[in-house]
Order: structure tokens, then C-alpha cells, then sequence
């Protein structure tokens, strides 16, 4: 679907007629073209080293080369959501913390329409995610004081192509941690 045809209240919609289907969060995604790849840190008596990003991924693995590259910090317990984009890709990792990354496959054309994807990245378990265009996201921090997320997108930033929606307007229960 186009982001420009996008609305709350189609989202609201979405959900409400049950179109939104998390699936096990235990395994690994299932929205198509959504790629997490396991980073090796390699570790000594000196501290360790992680790959955060390689070339050969492109052609091996379906990443897409990186145009633009940045860190954000965002603070524990903030969720920062939800937005997609029509163009770019997001492929990002953590280096400090522990992050909820929830994804939405809301492309009416795509076989996996509906389906969310909850991951988990951080530095107990290094993990790079790649986000194609059109799939709904955003990130809740789950450890203090802060968590590091880098980002290797494929197009420089262009706020265009940025289309947000407020983090409460669906799938408000899917956030981290839960009591039980």
C-alpha cells in the first residue's frame, strides 16, 4: 500500500478486523524481505570485536550497500514509533542495551500482509536487522541509562520519506517487558 494512502484510522481499521497477527517472537521473522543476521563477536582476554557491517553481506545475504550511517541513543523505557518509509532501507544493529524492534508488514501486495514481527536485539546477543520499504516500526529501549543503535540505510536521510504515525494509535499492548 502507498505510505501516502496511509492513515491512523486505516491502521486502526487493520487491527480491529484482526489483520494484525504477531507471530512467535522465538523465531526467526516472517515478513518477507526482513533479514536478521547473527554477528559474530569475536572475544579475548583483551575484550572482543564485532563485524557490524560487511560488503559480501550484499551479494550473500541480501543487504543493500549503505549510503548513510548514524548513531541514536534513545532512553530507557521510551518507545519511538511508528513510522515507515517508501524508499529506504533500514538495516541497524545495537551496540549498547537491549532493544524491542516491532515490524509491520502492512503492503496490501505482500504474501506476509499482517504479520508482526517482535525482535530483539542487543549486546548480549548481537544481531543486525534489515528493514525493507513499506514495513511499519519502531523500537522500545529495555535497558538503562540508555540503548545505542546504529544504522546503515541505504539512502541518505530525506525526512520524505519518513511517515510517522503515534506509537499508541495500534498494537498498544506489544511492548516489552510484561509481567507474568
Amino acid at each position: 500500500m502507498d505510505p501516502d494512502k496511509i492513515t491512523v484510522e486505516w491502521l486502526q481499521n487493520q487491527e480491529t478486523v484482526g489483520k494484525f497477527q504477531v507471530q512467535n517472537i522465538y523465531k526467526p521473522p516472517t515478513i518477507e524481505g526482513v533479514i536478521l543476521k547473527e554477528l559474530n563477536p569475536l572475544v579475548d582476554g583483551r575484550g572482543d570485536v564485532i563485524e557490524l557491517w560487511s560488503k559480501p553481506w550484499v551479494e550473500k545475504e541480501g543487504f543493500v550497500v549503505p549510503t548513510h550511517c548514524y548513531q541514536s541513543a534513545t532512553d530507557f523505557g521510551v518507545v519511538k514509533c511508528w513510522h515507515l518509509h517508501k524508499i529506504h532501507t533500514d538495516q541497524f544493529t545495537v551496540t549498547r542495551g537491549k532493544l524491542q524492534v516491532s515490524l509491520v508488514d502492512i503492503r496490501k501486495d505482500s504474501k506476509t500482509f499482517g504479520h508482526v514481527n517482535l525482535v530483539f536485539l542487543g549486546v548480549q546477543r548481537p544481531r543486525l536487522l534489515k528493514i525493507p520499504p513499506g514495513i511499519m516500526h519502531g523500537w522500545k529501549a529495555l535497558t538503562k541509562p540508555e540503548v545505542i543503535v546504529v544504522n546503515f540505510q541505504s539512502h541518505v536521510y530525506d525526512a520524505m520519506d519518513e511517515y510517522k504515525f503515534p506509537w499508541n494509535c495500534v498494537l498498544e499492548n506489544i511492548w516489552e517487558p510484561k509481567n507474568g
